[in-house]
């Protein structure tokens, strides 16, 4: 799964990754993006410009928001049938940058976080789906979710999840106004090559969503790059 991750380039900078028209909105540096914060997204909807959405899909159906505190996460490999983001796959998908994430690994009684880059990018999307939620007072929450797939054999030592980060050849194909079909999805989902990821031990601060530093994202003393 993906529970946090990072993005902390400038706003020219992922105006210029993703080619749009305006990165509006973008204010700071972020190390520590957790779930139910908003966050930056590309969408469908205005794929030349930087929304922001609250992190954890709520179905256009749900009688509580609060749903979405547990769909942060969609398994690329039942998305397409599962009830909460079926629609969503089909008609509203979205990329959702990023220049790294977090993933907690077990050592022993423990779990330590580790900091996973890609080796070729400074910048990157993670596959996304969104919804709007119309509230009982008739106002509207956008929300979204990360898609996951098998670990890698890089990743898997320390999870059997990894986020499916997208090809920025693919990112149109993402976007694109209709429904795709499965010979055309079924190929993204299996993410990026074990040699464009790269991963190292980062401290516990982490844990605490309140914590958002530069520090978040510096090694361990004596753990080396992976």
């Amino acid at each position: 799964m993906c529970g946090r991750y990072t993005l902390t380039v400038d706003a020219e900078s992922i105006q210029l990754a993703f080619n749009l028209d305006s990165a509006e909105g973008w204010l700071q540096p972020r190390y520590n993006i957790a779930p139910t914060q908003q966050v930056a997204v590309i969408s469908d909807r205005d794929p030349k410009s930087l929304s922001f959405m609250k992190w954890g899909l709520v179905p256009s159906w749900a009688k509580d928001p609060k749903i979405g505190n547990r769909m942060i996460n969609a398994r690329s490999e039942t998305v397409a049938e599962k009830p909460s983001f079926r629609t969503a796959f089909k008609r509203r998908r979205c990329l959702i940058p990023a220049d790294g994430y977090y993933e907690w690994s077990r050592q022993g009684k423990k779990k330590a976080p580790m900091y996973i880059r890609h080796c070729e990018r400074d910048i990157f999307a993670f596959a996304g789906l969104w919804e709007s939620w119309k509230s009982a007072d008739g106002s509207w929450l956008n929300t979204c979710a990360i898609l996951t797939t098998d670990a890698n054999e890089r990743i898997r030592p320390i999870h059997h999840r990894m986020t499916l980060i997208l090809e920025p050849e693919d990112y149109d194909l993402w976007l694109g106004p209709r429904e795709l079909k499965r010979e055309e999805w079924m190929p993204l989902m299996s993410g990026p090559n074990p040699d464009q990821l790269e991963y190292y031990e980062v401290s516990t601060e982490l844990n605490r969503p309140v914590n958002d530093n530069p520090a978040l994202i510096e090694p361990v003393a004596g753990k080396s790059l992976i």
